[in-house]
């Protein structure tokens, strides 16, 4: 049996062949003794293709405050200027039937953006919790492992006591 099967099953009390694929990378890398963190934002953002990168930009700017304040001064200049200073030949008079037909336009392609977004940051979320998962599996390892040669070297130092007493005893003994 390898060096690192017998790794594997001392830590999980189960064979190799019947862990699954993010145990097998976690227990490799525990055993090579390599880090496994990894910045979460830059390995997500890495594999965003560029309408993934627009759609978050989109529903980050659609969802900022300078967005809102910013949309109600455009909407109260719409109204402002098509009823009191365009007061004759407005070109969007009251009830602003154009205003509506460009608020519904927005809607319907904002909608699906921010959807689009939401998803992603979902997928997101299960990306970070995976890297947590493998995180927290490699800490937990490398405490067992540290428990382990903390209780070897109890042994030893264990063994080395007996021995001494046991090579006192006789000396008493041999001197009585």
């Amino acid at each position: 049996m390898s060096n690192l099967s017998n790794f594997m099953h001392h830590h999980f009390d189960k064979p190799a062949d019947e862990l699954g694929d993010i145990e097998k990378r976690v227990l490799a890398k525990a055993h090579a003794r390599k880090v496994i963190s990894t910045d979460v934002n830059a390995a997500f953002s890495a594999d965003a293709s560029f309408g993934e990168r627009i759609a978050d930009s989109i529903a980050r700017i659609g969802g900022s405050w300078s967005f809102i304040i910013a949309f109600f001064v455009f909407l109260v200049a719409w109204t402002v200027i098509n009823t009191i200073i365009l007061v004759s030949g407005a070109f969007d008079p009251y009830p602003f039937v154009f205003l509506n037909l460009i608020l519904s336009m927005l809607a319907a392609i904002q909608a699906p953006i921010i959807m689009m977004s939401q998803n992603r940051q979902a997928e997101r979320d299960r990306f970070e919790a995976a890297k947590d998962y493998e995180v927290n599996l490699k800490a937990e390892l490398e405490v067992l492992s540290l428990h382990q040669k903390i209780d070897m070297h109890v042994l030893t130092e264990l063994t080395g006591l007996r021995e001494d007493v046991a090579r006192l005893t006789a000396e008493l003994s041999a001197r009585s």
